[in-house]
């Protein structure tokens, strides 16, 4: 992975941003996004997209990556603006907002799936990034560990609906909490139209 990203540095690329998401596909809380920038001879053996780690791994490495990286930011999109822009611009904005966040800045932005933020700094668009990139990787773990926490601490006031388990995603007994008991200030409504049949009323 860190290969992948020297192979990008040149005399004038030095320090690579990586920038990644969690959080697209759940119905319910925010989208997560983070950026980080290491020294360019860091590295991490373990590193890797956040979806191939268990919690307790993504845990131990979020405190090693916070305390390494020359710089990381993270910015939250709440279910709000997901239902008013589209879960994919929520997450270029947030994505570009934590770049805009870090208190250095990078040479060159390296962006998790085939869509990219118009930015003064160039940015590539990387298939797959999260399990090809070493940084993109980092920001994947920083993300998905952050927002977890917000899920955990949200299933305390909507206890109901297993966040704490779920974060928020289409499980069915997700599903079948919002049959019953409705949906909450924290859900994408637009998310809800595709996931539930059209006779259950969700406003």
């Amino acid at each position: 992975m860190k290969k992948f990203d020297d192979s990008f540095r040149t005399e004038k690329i030095k320090l690579i941003a990586g920038t990644d998401e969690a959080g697209r596909g759940p119905l319910a809380g925010p989208v997560v996004c983070a950026s980080v920038i290491f020294h360019p001879d860091f590295f991490l053996e373990d590193v890797d997209d956040s979806k191939k780690l268990s919690a307790k791994k993504r845990v131990k490495l979020f405190d090693e990556i916070i305390n390494s990286a020359l710089s990381y930011s993270y910015k939250i999109v709440s279910n709000e603006t997901i239902d008013e822009i589209n879960i994919l611009q929520a997450s270029l904005r947030g994505m570009k907002e934590s770049i805009d966040a870090l208190n250095i800045n990078p040479d060159l932005i390296l962006v998790d799936g085939n869509k990219k933020f118009d930015h003064n700094i160039e940015a590539i668009a990387i298939v797959k990034g999260d399990s090809k990139s070493f940084s993109i990787a980092a920001a994947s773990i920083i993300a998905k560990v952050i927002r977890d926490r917000i899920m955990i601490d949200l299933s305390k006031k909507f206890p109901n609906y297993l966040w704490e388990v779920n974060k928020g995603y289409p499980t069915k007994k997700h599903i079948e909490a919002i049959r019953k008991y409705g949906v909450t200030e924290y859900h994408r409504k637009t998310f809800l139209r595709k996931i539930l049949n059209e006779q259950y009323e969700i406003f």
